[in-house]
Order: C-alpha cells, then structure tokens, then sequence
C-alpha cells in the first residue's frame, strides 16, 4: 500500500493532545502520540489504560486530549475498545451514525506486553477494526520503574538492580511485534519518532486498514532510562541505527525493513549514554554487553530471512 506524506499539511493541522500535561520534560510518549494523531485524517476515538500517559493527560477536571478519550483499566483496553467499535459498528448498521471513525489505543509496555496482553491478544484474534499503539519505555515507568518484559536485558531497575546479587534484569525483551503477527492480523509495525516519517506513514497505513493493527513505538524516558532530559530522539536514533530498535512492517504477513543502517553501529553506542547500563562498564560484566550484542545481531538477521522469505519469524 502506497502513502503520501506531506508535510506541509500535516504542519497545518490541529496537534490533538493539547500542552499543560504533566508529563516529563522530554518525554518520549507526548512525542509519539502527537505524531500518531497528526498522521490521521478521520475522527479519532482515544482509550488509554493505567499508565504514564493516562495519569498525566486527564487529571481530576482537567484533560489534554482534545478527542473522546476513555481511561480503562492496566488490563482491558483492549477489551474496552473491543466494545466501543462493537457499538460503532452497531449504530452504523442502524443507520444513526455515518462517520468513518478510527478507534485507537495507546497504552504503554506493562499494559501491553504484560497485564493487558490477554485482553490484547483477544481483541487481535476476533478481528476489531482499533489501532492498538504501544508506546515502549521499557519498563513501568509510572509505578517506579519496574522491569516489565519489555525491558532490555541487563538493564538496572528498581526490581532488577545492577549490584552483587544479579547484574540487572537476566531475561531478554519479549518480541511484541512478532507476537502480534502470529495473531495473523493484517498489519503489524515498529516504530521510532526519530524517523518520523516512517513512524507516520505507517500510522497512515494502518489507519487505512480494515481489522485490527498493531504498531510498537519507541519512547524513551529520561526518568528511567537514566538519560539526558534531551536525549529522546538522539537515543531513538540510536536505539534504531545499532538494530537494537529495527523499524519494520509486516503487511499481510510479508516482512519488510523500512530501514536499514548504512552502517550498522554498535549495541554500546546506543547504550552508553544511559545510567541503566553503567554497571556494563565494569570489567566483570563486559559478559552482558557480549550478550546483548549477540541477541540483537540474531533478530536482525532472522529479520532480514524474514524480508527475503515474503514471511516473518518468531
């Protein structure tokens, strides 16, 4: 499926989640969610579990979105939304609403990969017509950064710490994405907001499908990652030029890598600049970033068979 972007259009609309949140300085999730509702041209309707985002756009009478928005709970947005686009296509069928409408779910890595993984899994299985937008801080970040099986091995957490017992989380970051694609669902990306329009051309994309969509963005967090307070998208930069974070779109169950490195950089460039990685300084530990290296250069070849197969890898 061919998409236009423009610019100069998408510079001219309405930005949906309005400034006065509190979120972070820097935060990488404000970024993402502006670029995904920039990116669509119909009406949007917005769930969002527990999480970092909910807690800092709609506070007591107070709301930064300027879209319906529902807040659900850590585990059911899927669920939630599965209901709301029922209804939709209920009233649709009565004749008592005419609007295309794009039902959308941001929710971040532990209301994704983990608690809300069943009702997510379900939602994908029956076929719902939603966005499901995962934005991916690597941890539960709004709880006091817990690892979450989103969180990349060996890095320090308040529940994985780096010290003499254990030298940060021991197990490696679950695959959502190729997860979701097993799910046979008609479109399933990766995403960062450094390469902005890659990450909205495939919002284009799937918001232009019929069935349900699932789109994992990177978004860093300064708070957990330990990182500069500006350094969002110069990690995201990094995060995609070492393979650690490879931006990629399975249509149909077709893999395609939408970018590959003109040089692939080393795993250590992406991590250095993060304090949740400094115990891998250590000489004792040089073992995890030997590690580490190792699992991304095998995702990013099984990625790569993937592409030259017309297939994707789990």
């Amino acid at each position: 499926m061919s998409v236009s972007l423009k610019l100069k259009d998408l510079s001219e609309k309405e930005v949906l989640l309005s400034s006065g949140h509190r979120m972070c300085a820097g935060c990488g999730a404000a970024i993402v969610v502006k670029m995904v509702l920039l990116a669509i041209d119909k009406p949007v309707v917005v769930c969002s579990p527990t999480g970092c985002l909910e807690v800092t756009t709609c506070i007591s009478d107070y709301t930064s979105w300027k879209t319906p928005w529902i807040h659900s709970a850590f585990e059911n947005a899927a669920a939630t939304m599965s209901g709301v686009e029922t209804m939709y296509r209920a009233l649709k069928k009565k004749g008592r609403i005419d609007k295309e409408i794009t039902f959308v779910v941001f929710a971040g890595d532990g209301g994704t990969y983990d608690i809300g993984f069943q009702s997510l899994s379900g939602a994908m299985e029956r076929g719902h017509d939603m966005l499901y937008v995962c934005y991916d801080n690597n941890a539960y970040m709004n709880t006091g950064i817990q690892r979450s099986s989103a969180t990349p091995f060996g890095a320090a957490t308040t529940t994985t710490p780096a010290g003499s017992a254990i030298p940060g989380k021991m197990q490696h970051r679950k695959n959502i994405a190729m997860i979701m694609a097993a799910h046979d669902i008609p479109y399933v990306a990766q995403a960062a907001p450094s390469h902005y329009k890659d990450l909205m051309r495939k919002i284009q994309k799937a918001a232009a499908v019929k069935g349900p969509k699932f789109l994992n963005i990177l978004s860093p967090c300064n708070r957990g990652w330990r990182s500069r307070i500006d350094d969002a998208i110069t990690l995201s930069r990094l995060a995609v030029e070492t393979c650690t974070w490879p931006l990629f779109e399975i249509e149909n169950g077709e893999t395609t890598i939408t970018y590959k490195p003109k040089k692939k950089k080393p795993v250590e460039d992406f991590l250095k600049p993060q304090g949740r990685f400094a115990h891998f300084n250590k000489p004792e530990n040089e073992w995890l970033l030997k590690k580490i290296q190792q699992k991304v250069d095998r995702e990013w070849d099984n990625l790569i068979r993937a592409e030259s197969a017309k297939g994707f890898y789990n």
